[in-house]
């Protein structure tokens, strides 16, 4: 039996802005992705008969069909029955190195990942352009997973052009164990909060040239880490932070600390501080570790990275 082992890297949002209201219930938004090295690996084997087995070494991730990576070969099924029917189910092993419930698209991650897989188990020769509009139809952060690296994502999210890479820059991430935030939370009740503030669909494409011009986008085509630091924007941060001190605690405290710059990432509830070297990235880690002494808080020290989902010995 053919199988293939692929690793699946997590993302953090550089920047966020919702401008309003889609047609199909999403919000229609503007963010700055960026993939980093943390990351978990999917182990995608051919199994000789017709069933998706999903297994997972965290205890908190779902096995069953609520699973992203199950959703993507059932996906893939669908599309390509001759294929399902002459290459048969897959045995899905997910080695979980991505905090749970993190935004940092873990799920996502793992159904790209997976997409990825089955298009080599099964000999499809897809594009990444390809995979990316089936990647959509599981989830909005599922296209950027697939190719990763630094992108500016629109509609809601599923729209991206790249932008020149980033490799130069390290990330501290800081999130409670327990803790969780709800997505559909952050966004529902931004709405109740702002919805009066939403744009017009035709100011939303007026918005969305302007982001081009903007000045993180110049920023990141100059590798100018300061000033990505210094621009760093979540419109969740206005509903969220009031609502969980803990993460408005992290966020306050990387801030003393003189990082480059610090942002929870998508609806949290992870923090993330940025750093210009490995040994000052290490050292952020230490004074936060110091700073808030809780066995519940995890952190990481990672690195950006330029691409996304990719095939491992």
């Amino acid at each position: 039996m053919r199988s293939y082992s692929l690793l699946a890297p997590a993302k953090i949002n550089l920047y966020l802005e919702i401008l309003g209201d889609r047609p199909d219930g999403f919000h229609e938004l503007i963010m700055v992705l960026q993939s980093v090295d943390l990351a978990d690996r999917i182990d995608i084997r051919a199994n000789g008969s017709q069933t998706i087995h999903v297994r997972c070494n965290h205890p908190q991730v779902p096995i069953d069909s609520s699973n992203l990576a199950y959703q993507a070969v059932a996906l893939m099924s669908q599309h390509f029955p001759e294929q399902f029917a002459r290459f048969g189910g897959v045995d899905i092993y997910i080695d979980k190195q991505i905090p749970v419930g993190a935004g940092m698209a873990g799920g996502s991650s793992n159904g790209a990942a997976v997409l990825v897989g089955i298009d080599l188990l099964w000999k499809l020769g897809l594009t990444h352009d390809e995979l990316q509009t089936l990647g959509a139809q599981l989830g909005s952060d599922v296209p950027f997973c697939i190719a990763g690296g630094t992108a500016l994502a629109t509609g809601r999210g599923e729209k991206l052009d790249s932008l020149p890479g980033l490799d130069n820059l390290y990330v501290v991430l800081a999130k409670y164990r327990s803790l969780s935030v709800s997505t559909p939370w952050a966004y529902k009740t931004y709405r109740q909060r702002f919805g009066d503030s939403y744009l017009s669909k035709s100011a939303f494409e007026e918005r969305q040239k302007q982001i081009h011009a903007a000045p993180m986008m110049a920023a990141i085509a100059h590798r100018d880490s300061p000033q990505i630091g210094k621009l760093l924007y979540n419109d969740l941060e206005k509903v969220v932070l009031p609502e969980y001190p803990q993460v408005l605690e992290l966020r306050e405290t990387f801030e003393k600390m003189g990082t480059l710059g610090t942002m929870m990432s998508g609806s949290g509830p992870t923090v993330f501080a940025l750093a210009e070297s490995l040994a000052e990235a290490r050292a952020i880690r230490e004074k936060m570790q110091t700073a808030i002494p809780n066995p519940d808080l995890e952190l990481w020290v990672t690195k950006f990275r330029q691409s996304g989902i990719q095939v491992v010995d």
